[in-house]
């Protein structure tokens, strides 16, 4: 598997990255395939299957809006937020759709997008069927696809994924395990950061890679921005209020409380990271990192280093993303970043480590250190459920955020103060954390049918 830093950060929309912005990628993919079958002009009707963790939790999460999207040919990275209710509500309206812009066919949703609890196909929890059909009710084509986490989209059959396709050339300094990677940087004589800037170059020139990370950030950025100053009530009935405008206000308004309060810092963190997770939790624009439903402790924990290290730069912020980028391709080489598949651990704790990692690098630290503080960044999300309340990307996952980022920093800060040798290494909680996920009961893996979704009342 070949993955680019911008294959881990990538633009699109909320809440979820495996139930938002992969299926949208999938129904968009469908109906290039039927473009590429040169049957799309006799597309008569679409059904569309959903299963497992999309079926049980797809609607709170805004899967059905994305599939609607995605087949109108949108794609994450290029959608409005502002725009999406009125397209929505034209094709709910008028019961049409025009796939990619081009055929437009009859669409009965409650009849066409089934969300199907009963089955779950064994190859992966996030499973999509889409089937064309003509005029005399023949069927053209039909594909399934698998939400992998993180936006990742695979196809395969009910039993088995299909391999990735080779669309991009090898990288110069391939790296499968963090003991593999440790190795290729000590025998140069470089950093992570720089063993992963050769990689992105063999693909991009180096200037369009520092151009694509700090436009990364600048969204990231302006995503905080919008989640600080925008009030009201998260959509979908559990009436959850925004905060962090309020808490916003409370510091700025009162920044002599900082002289006295040691901790302040802290508040300063949380906030970032609750900022970008209402914003997630309403659909707005978000940096997947690596999933939506854990977008806001990289940027959290980015803005703590610029606002808060000393002499932070463009050129930290950098060595920050692709150092956690680095951490992110191990995780998804040999786990998962999906809460279907593994539970939050796969989310909240993949980001945890990331950031860790991340900061850890930006502020100096060896490659030993840096490898140090990612392995304690999860070791102590190890068997994180998911298990969001109401199929909603807000309870407890805006709050858990904070404190991943929070759990990020002090995990560098641990890892700072030693030599980088440690008694347990980043490929053993990688390999725990897959094998924790694999015992991990369906029912806490993003279903809502365990833990706090069924022990808290929806309103």
């Amino acid at each position: 598997m070949i993955v680019s830093v911008f294959d881990i950060y990538t633009i699109g929309i909320g809440p979820s990255s495996s139930h938002v912005v992969g299926p949208m990628r999938a129904a968009r993919s469908f109906v290039t395939l039927l473009e590429e079958k040169n049957v799309l002009h006799s597309v008569s009707s679409v059904d569309i299957e959903l299963y497992g963790s999309l079926a049980y939790t797809g609607k709170g999460h805004g899967t059905d809006r994305a599939i609607l999207l995605g087949l109108m040919g949108i794609t994450p990275e290029g959608v409005d937020p502002d725009n999406i209710t009125g397209l929505i509500g034209t094709v709910r309206t008028s019961r049409e759709i025009e796939l990619a812009g081009k055929q437009r066919i009859s669409f009965d949703e409650e009849r066409q997008l089934r969300f199907v609890t009963a089955k779950t196909l064994p190859a992966h929890p996030n499973s999509m069927r889409f089937t064309a059909f003509g005029s005399a009710g023949q069927r053209l084509t039909s594909q399934l696809y698998y939400s992998v986490g993180g936006g990742f989209v695979a196809t395969g059959t009910e039993d088995k994924l299909a391999p990735p396709e080779g669309s991009r050339v090898p990288a110069p300094n391939p790296f499968t395990s963090s003991e593999e990677l440790l190795r290729l940087c000590n025998e140069r004589g470089i950093t992570i950061a720089q063993l992963v800037m050769q990689n992105e170059v063999r693909w991009r020139s180096e200037r369009e890679v520092h151009e694509g990370l700090l436009n990364i950030w600048k969204v990231m950025q302006g995503c905080v921005a919008r989640g600080l100053k925008t009030e009201g009530t998260l959509p979908g009935g559990l009436e959850i209020e925004r905060r962090a405008p309020h808490i916003h206000r409370e510091l700025i308004e009162r920044p002599e409380q900082a002289l006295r309060d040691p901790l302040s810092i802290l508040d300063w963190v949380n906030l970032y990271a609750l900022a970008v997770n209402e914003e997630n939790a309403a659909g707005g624009r978000v940096v997947t990192a690596p999933t939506n439903g854990a977008a806001g402790i990289v940027p959290a924990v980015l803005h703590y280093y610029y606002h808060f290290s000393p002499g932070p730069d463009n050129d930290g912020i950098i060595r920050f993303l692709l150092t956690a980028g680095a951490i992110a391709m191990l995780y998804k080489m040999n786990a998962s970043i999906s809460g279907a598949e593994v539970g939050c651990q796969g989310e909240v704790g993949v980001a945890c480590s990331m950031a860790a990692a991340g900061i850890a690098a930006a502020l100096g630290g060896t490659n030993e250190q840096v490898e140090n503080a990612a392995e304690i960044g999860m070791e102590h999300n190890l068997g994180l459920t998911c298990d969001p309340i109401g199929g909603l990307v807000q309870v407890p996952c805006i709050e858990r955020n904070a404190m991943g980022a929070v759990k990020a920093i002090n995990a560098a800060r641990i890892a700072l103060k030693g030599d980088g040798f440690h008694k347990v290494s980043l490929d053993q909680v990688i390999a725990t954390m897959r094998q924790t996920g694999v015992d991990m009961a369906s029912k806490y893996k993003e279903t809502s049918l365990g833990g706090l979704a069924v022990n808290v009342p929806e309103c």
